[in-house]
């Protein structure tokens, strides 16, 4: 073997032997990191109780137990410590990788290989920086001043109310300038890029995994985040800044890095949410803020360090060139098997090729396809793959940039060295990776995944255990089906009769836009409002009750959107409006504009002392009427599946924004005014949903930005099927009450519960 491709093999191994090494190589195992990756970036991800989460905690404590250097420690073993030891490695991290970009010239492109391989190394953590505080609120929290700190934490990263705004969306950026973002878009396809190893994914789908069971993980989840805000700027991304120092967001970049506007730091912010959780939770929840922390550290210390080794690695041409080989090998073995290399088909060492390329690129090398320092006179990148060639568009032009690159590396073949002799006995079948060398790191958290929850779980007696269930993000397949079915059956009742009668939205889309029409709306709600002011208001009797029966929507105000606080839906151009909307009735972050809160301060001036909203007792509590939970529990159902009810959704959160601007509101208010309560719920609602710069308005802008990017032409999926569905969800706000709609629910949740 060339001496350059024997370095370049050993300083893979050592990559190996730290994080599992690039992909495709021994050290891979099967690729779980990436199967749980993809699995928990979905949006309607259902991650099992049991096995799963036991396995995910072996994870943990495995790296958190004997993985650091000799030379690291806790300190004092504080929180404090934690910090300042993730904080200095990367800084340091930051300068070793440095040295890389400062390491002279080397040969043609290196800077481009380092970059690239470095982008592509970061993709996976950096595409979804933040996802992982994703579902820490729910329905049931809402109102908790600890969870609000984290919601304002995580509607930074997201970029809360612009499209495209998120730092995974600045990573997407720079993917897109240096053209590797083929396969990063959605995030779950990521996994499909084969030029990124699989140790690059472990940390985030583990991460991710946790994140879809936030009620066993929420003290790990906020550890690691600290952690990687504590890092900063993830070390290898800090050689791409100094080569490429405009063509990126780095301050965005930076989990750790203030945002325009922001008061306190991202890594303060996290800091003050941990030190709530353990103020709640005592030292239970310390020992799991610790775990994350320590977790995440061990984590990125392999990691950086196994892709530091591949950069360094990659410095000889001969690394890629393996790498490439070893990539396409699978393919080409299936073809060449008359083409002989030193009497050997081609497609057997391919083959072999797979778990060795080395005595490939010896033969390749020593082969006439080859001209040793002289790519352009190479047949190995000119005929052969030329328009007429036999292998014309088998490599991508970065393939053959890699190709060129290694052979222009080749020493030039002395003139009298003899043509090498062929070899008519084959050779040893494919080198086997060793056992130790196959270790899978998450191979049991996938398997748990693939096996699903040990038993379907409970389904919910009725209305009232449905909606203490749906309390929470987390689910059983019994809970989910049970969800689906009600939302089917809701659905159905919505649609039944809509073709003859009369309803508020027009029977097509328009190209202008629901704008005009929405104007039309508020005016007719104002008109209303005006023909009504003589109409004796409400008693206080009336009052009271009727503040007492909206309690159990009301305490969940926005959980029909709960879906779209999903990291890629929160900054998707349909689905910033949403989340925006949903952190506008959770207050921004702060508990005195928190909407639950200020419901419940009304509650209380009218002598009304409701349990917490997540409790048994609140779902159990005597003084509702069992039909003041219907729609309530329609809309925790529906806002589990953002995807699956996309149209339905946005037809209900249109109903519901536009429902009390310019009437309701104002003649709640003055019933409110003339009993002595607080009015503040319904201004602060009058304001905040209004038709110009507001709720009402965003809602109707996502509707014309789906149907908008939708073909008009007949069948599932085109625009009038789609509109059709957004007036279904526009209804269902307030459904029909007759008969026949009722049995059509019946009708629809049965032939649910048959499938």
């Amino acid at each position: 073997m060339h001496s350059q491709q024997a370095a370049a093999t050993a300083t893979l191994s050592a990559a190996e032997h730290q994080a599992g090494g690039p992909h495709g190589l021994p050290g891979d195992g099967g690729g779980s990191a990436r199967t749980v990756y993809a699995y928990a970036t979905d949006p309607e991800a259902s991650l099992p109780e049991g096995r799963f989460v036991e396995e995910v905690r072996t994870v943990l404590r495995r790296r958190t137990t004997g993985t650091a250097p000799a030379t690291v420690s806790d300190g004092d073993g504080s929180l404090d410590a934690l910090v300042r030891q993730a904080a200095d490695w990367g800084t340091a991290e930051r300068e070793r990788y440095l040295t890389l970009a400062g390491a002279g010239e080397g040969p043609e492109g290196h800077r481009e290989v380092l970059v690239r391989r470095a982008v592509l190394g970061c993709a996976p953590l950096a595409l979804l920086s933040g996802a992982w505080l994703q579902w820490l609120s729910a329905p049931g929290n809402a109102d908790d001043p600890l969870v609000l700190r984290i919601l304002a934490l995580y509607a930074s990263d997201v970029g809360a109310g612009h499209p495209a705004a998120s730092r995974g969306s600045a990573y997407l950026e720079l993917l897109r300038r240096l053209r590797l973002a083929e396969n990063a878009a959605p995030a779950a396809r990521l996994t499909g890029d084969q030029r990124i190893p699989d140790g690059a994914f472990r940390l985030p789908a583990l991460l991710l995994a946790m994140s879809r069971r936030p009620d066993d993980f929420r003290g790990e989840i906020l550890g690691a985040d600290l952690c990687l805000r504590a890092v900063g700027l993830l070390p290898a991304l800090e050689l791409v800044q100094e080569v490429l120092p405009t063509e990126a967001d780095w301050a965005t970049l930076d989990p750790g890095g203030r945002r325009e506007g922001e008061g306190p730091s991202p890594v303060e912010r996290c800091r003050a949410a941990v030190d709530a959780l353990v103020e709640q939770e005592g030292e239970r929840g310390a020992d799991a803020v610790r775990s994350g922390f320590r977790w995440m550290l061990a984590g990125l210390r392999d990691w950086s360090g196994a892709l530091h080794a591949e950069l360094v690695a990659a410095g000889d041409p001969a690394f890629d060139m393996a790498e490439l080989m070893r990539l396409r090998a699978r393919e080409g073995a299936v073809y060449h098997h008359q083409f002989l290399l030193e009497g050997k088909p081609l497609a057997r060492w391919l083959a072999e090729c797979r778990t060795d390329p080395g005595p490939l690129l010896d033969a390749l090398a020593r082969s006439k396809l080859v001209k040793p320092g002289r790519s352009g006179a190479s047949s190995l990148v000119r005929g052969l793959v030329g328009e007429r060639g036999p292998m014309f568009r088998v490599f991508s032009p970065e393939d053959l940039t890699v190709i060129r690159r290694w052979i222009d590396s080749l020493p030039a073949r002395p003139a009298e060295a003899p043509e090498p002799r062929a070899e008519p006995e084959p050779g040893p079948g494919p080198k086997k990776p060793s056992p130790g060398a196959t270790r899978d790191h998450l191979a049991a958290v996938a398997a748990a995944l693939r096996a699903g929850a040990r038993s379907p779980g409970r389904t919910p007696s009725g209305l009232r255990e449905a909606y203490h269930l749906l309390m929470n993000r987390t689910d059983t397949p019994a809970l989910r089906s049970w969800a689906m079915d009600y939302v089917a059956g809701w659905l159905a009742r919505s649609g039944h009769g809509m073709d003859r009668t009369a309803m508020p939205l027009p029977e097509r889309w328009g190209h202008e836009g629901l704008r005009p029409w929405l104007q039309a709306q508020h005016d007719q709600h104002g008109a209303e409002f005006e023909e009504n002011a003589a109409v004796p208001l409400p008693s206080k009797e009336a009052v009271v009750d009727d503040t007492v029966q909206t309690a159990p929507l009301t305490l969940i105000d926005g959980s029909w959107l709960q879906g779209f606080t999903d990291y890629e839906q929160a900054s998707s151009a349909i689905g910033h409006s949403l989340f925006e909307t949903y952190w506008d009735e959770l207050g921004n972050g702060e508990p005195h504009l928190n909407h639950p809160l200020i419901y419940r301060d009304v509650l209380k001036e009218m002598g009304v002392e409701l349990p917490p909203t997540a409790s048994a007792a609140f779902a159990q509590w005597p003084g509702f009427r069992e039909e003041s939970l219907e729609l309530p529990v329609y809309w925790l159902c529906v806002g589990r599946f953002p995807q699956t009810f996309l149209p339905e959704v946005l037809g209900l959160n249109l109903a519901m924004e536009l429902s009390g601007v310019g009437g309701t509101y104002r003649r709640a208010r003055l019933a409110l005014k003339a009993y002595g309560f607080s009015t503040r719920f319904v201004d602060i609602h009058n304001t905040i949903d209004n038709v110009a710069t507001g709720h009402s308005a965003w809602a109707a802008d996502a509707v014309d930005t789906l149907l908008a990017s939708l073909p008009d032409a007949p069948g599932p999926g085109a625009r009038a099927d789609m509109w059709g569905r957004v007036r279904v969800g526009y209804r269902s706000l307030n459904p029909p009450r007759t008969v026949g709609a009722r049995l059509a629910a019946r009708r629809a949740r049965f032939t649910g519960r048959r499938r």
